[in-house]
């Protein structure tokens, strides 16, 4: 079994939704139910993925069955001829931009988040060096770059300087710059980034207008949330051999080498989530290379 981790740095607003709520976010994004972290649920991954490579590439007839698991033979069908080769996870967040009032925006992130890229790097069959620091207590957060005290939103923070070299060379295999991470990466208590999921993402008013009187439709007002531009996360892509026989549809890269060779070269991007009319869901991919040891 072939198996591997793509980073997914928005590049855009991001809305995987779950549809309508009865809060005061009408319609929230997809997030874990034991830690309320956000994420993009598996189905939504491999409905875009698949979404991706049926309209926006031309593959060899038959590679999207033998990757992806064929259409049901009719709409009253429920089984389909065999499974899809191709596993994919929930996208998890690894990094979430939060505003900073001294300065540019700080990439947050907290241990508890690190120890699972570590497991989930060994999911997928590759150890990574990087040390997961301790637990800072709240309030302070751990940089590359001891400083002054900063704000994340309205909060203040401690700073306190350790060696992120490791981690930081494991991030920029996600696809995340070492400059900017060497400027920008915080490391915070497991609480306060528990707190900043919650609350430092942004929350839209959308309105519709009638076309013949040019104002606003009676009861047409509702908000929507999103992750921010600049969040980083990431999938795991777990590939078997192709279930229906020898597969003549697929190249000698394999399952994963053909969902993998989707992204290289001028346009590795991937819209995921609602409203890609308006721009949003737009992810820049990257595999994780270069860091197992």
């Amino acid at each position: 079994m072939e198996n591997t981790i793509l980073g997914l740095r928005a590049e855009t607003s991001l809305h995987a939704g779950t549809g309508q709520n009865v809060g005061a976010v009408d319609l929230p994004i997809q997030r874990e139910a034991h830690t309320d972290w956000p994420c993009v649920f598996g189905s939504a991954m491999k409905g875009a993925l698949r979404n991706h490579a049926e309209t926006r590439m031309i593959p060899t007839p038959g590679w999207i069955s033998a990757v992806f698991g064929p259409e049901p033979k009719s709409e009253t069908a429920k089984a389909s001829e065999h499974a899809g080769a191709l596993a994919v996870t929930d996208a998890r967040i690894l990094l979430l931009p939060v505003r900073s009032l001294t300065g540019h925006f700080k990439w947050v992130t907290c241990p508890a988040i690190l120890d699972r890229l570590k497991r989930d790097f060994s999911l997928v069959g590759k150890s990574v060096a990087f040390e997961i620091p301790n637990e800072p207590a709240e309030g302070i957060v751990i940089s590359p770059e001891a400083g002054d005290p900063i704000f994340l939103e309205e909060f203040q923070f401690t700073q306190v300087k350790e060696d992120l070299s490791k981690l930081i060379n494991v991030l920029e295999s996600l696809g995340i710059e070492k400059a900017e991470l060497l400027k920008q990466l915080v490391v915070m208590n497991n609480n306060d980034f528990a707190d900043f999921c919650r609350t430092a993402t942004a929350v839209t008013p959308h309105i519709a207008i009638d076309n013949k009187t040019k104002t606003v439709q009676a009861g047409a007002l509702w908000y929507e949330e999103t992750l921010p531009p600049d969040t980083l996360l990431y999938v795991m892509l777990l590939a078997n051999a192709a279930r229906n026989g020898a597969s003549p549809a697929l190249s000698d890269a394999g399952v994963l080498g053909e969902v993998t060779g989707m992204f290289e070269g001028e346009r590795p991007y991937l819209q995921i989530g609602g409203n890609e009319t308006l721009g949003m869901g737009w992810c820049k991919v990257k595999q994780a290379k270069g860091v197992a040891v």
